[in-house]
């Protein structure tokens, strides 16, 4: 690799983030950071050698923390943690998840407050840099002493037991075997690595980074589509006047109208009534506060992710002085919280989306189109079952978007008597996002239809570019066809971001 990026602990961004997890940078150790490493690791063997309490190097762990465990066995109590704590059930988690996690950790023992010797963030780096992805169940982690069992599993590769994905993320290879094969030594944990691994909100902060990166693709998305109906549905542009939104207080209000009247500009379609004629539903006319509100909670949980990036969340942490403070930045309540808010914007996308489709396919609320679209109501059903599948999907959210972090189970003997839950609130974000993501898509699909059964009238000019970048992937819909192809070409597209790209080539909203 010719370039990589240094990580310090410090000055991770959520665009440096991306660029390793999605683009495959590469990464190396800064030269301050390794050095705070060494010395943060020279502490921990003067404690050992002391024979100092300090936990989870000469105690027990959790309940267990008041066990003394003698200067003879403080190594094997590293590897027999991981061992046990490598306890994860379902599925493999992704691999862009994985380098997430991945870098996470990494970037956390970076900052020099751990313990660790360099050696493990050397192999850590060589894991990244060569595309090499432990195999981590889903399952198994309530987000509160950190993320233990997915680390665990991290952990566990590492030291040549555990597995590793096989290439493109598909299949398994025993650990031993990668690394052998890729002539790396396996780790043997000294004191404090063990805890240091798994001790972390890795995952959960991997989910948030991604998912802040996710749901803005989506909002530009629903946007986007949202424009496509307004025009189709001859919409008033008087609820985009600015001045609402700065009578509110409401700068997230005000950023998506503005959004909206760029998309719509020189709309032939979107044009102020001659006389008045009612209001138009709130689908329209509360777009802005409605995708305001997401834009709101996307910008909340962006402050979350962006302080979580270059958290230090494991447990003890090494100060000056040889001092080991104890606490509980391992706890993931602030992410899950983060995650939770997601969810329910998500939400808010995907049911207001399905909201402007069943309008466009209504015959007495479609402002005189064609009932469902269709080429020839009766003989055909053109888009009738699409929004049956948006209504589905967004049922489906419903039961997902309950917060996760509002059910706390106690675990560890009642010593980690309220956990966050926060892996569980990141992964059904990811369930909510594809949902989503698929229900805006029909959105686009429908009024793309609907905007060219307006014909000759045009729509703004965002609306137009909208509807090449769709013909670019879909055909219209001249006689009954089955949609899903269509619907899943342009879900993917909205989650790659290249219809959006297309758009903004346009217009700049």
């Amino acid at each position: 690799m010719t370039e990589t990026l240094p990580i310090d602990g410090r000055s991770l961004t959520l665009e440096q983030f991306l660029a390793v997890v999605r683009a495959n940078c590469g990464v190396s150790l800064s030269p301050d950071a390794r050095a705070a490493v060494g010395a943060s690791r020279r502490a921990v063997e003067r404690a050992v050698a002391a024979d100092r309490p300090v936990y989870g190097v000469t105690t027990g762990f959790g309940a267990l923390s008041d066990r003394t465990i003698p200067r003879a066995k403080a190594r094997e109590l590293q590897a027999s943690l991981v061992r046990s704590h490598a306890s994860g059930a379902g599925p493999p988690l992704a691999p862009e998840l994985v380098r997430g996690l991945l870098l996470l950790r990494l970037n956390s023992l970076a900052r020099g407050l751990s313990g660790v010797r360099p050696e493990v963030l050397d192999l850590l780096i060589e894991l990244l840099n060569r595309g090499l992805l432990p195999r981590i169940p889903e399952q198994g982690s309530v987000g509160a002493s950190g993320d233990l069992a997915p680390l665990a599993h991290l952990a566990i590769a590492l030291m040549g037991e555990g597995a590793f994905l096989g290439p493109g993320g598909v299949g398994t290879e025993p650990s031993v075997e990668v690394l052998r094969r890729e002539r790396l030594a396996p780790l043997e944990p000294a004191e404090k690595e063990g805890v240091a691994l798994l001790n972390g909100t890795a995952l959960m902060a991997a989910y948030l980074a991604l998912g802040v990166a996710d749901v803005r693709e989506l909002l530009d998305a629903a946007l986007i589509a949202a424009g496509l109906s307004y025009d189709a549905l001859e919409g008033s542009p008087d609820p985009l006047d600015d001045r609402l939104g700065e009578v509110r207080n409401s700068d997230d209000q005000r950023a998506v109208a503005q959004s909206l009247r760029a998309l719509l500009d020189g709309s032939a379609l979107s044009t102020r009534r001659a006389e008045w004629s009612g209001q138009d539903p709130y689908t329209l006319r509360c777009l802005p506060q409605v995708l305001g509100a997401v834009r709101l909670a996307l910008g909340f949980a962006e402050q979350v992710a962006l302080r979580e990036l270059n958290a230090v969340t494991d447990n003890p942490l090494v100060f000056e002085g040889d001092e080991f403070v104890s606490g509980g930045n391992f706890h993931g309540q602030p992410l899950a919280l983060a995650l939770d808010t997601l969810a329910i914007a998500v939400q808010y996308v995907a049911a207001f989306s399905e909201r402007r489709i069943a309008r466009l396919l209504h015959p007495a609320l479609n402002r005189g189109l064609p009932a469902f679209l269709a080429p020839e109501p009766g003989v055909s059903s053109g888009f009738m079952v699409p929004q049956y599948l948006a209504a589905a999907l967004v049922n489906e959210n419903q039961t997902l978007v309950h917060p996760a972090s509002a059910a706390s189970l106690s675990t560890s003997a009642d010593q980690e008597d309220f956990v966050s839950m926060g892996p569980w609130a990141g992964a059904k974000l990811r369930h909510l996002l594809a949902n989503a993501r698929r229900v805006v898509a029909v959105e686009w699909i429908v009024g793309g239809q609907a905007l060219e059964m307006r014909r000759p009238r045009l729509g703004g000019r965002g609306s137009e570019a909208a509807l090449r970048s769709l013909r670019a992937r879909v055909a219209p819909w001249a006689r009954d066809r089955s949609p899903s192809d269509d619907i899943e070409r342009v879900a993917v597209a909205i989650g790659d971001g290249s219809l959006v790209r297309e758009v903004r080539a346009t217009v700049a909203f």
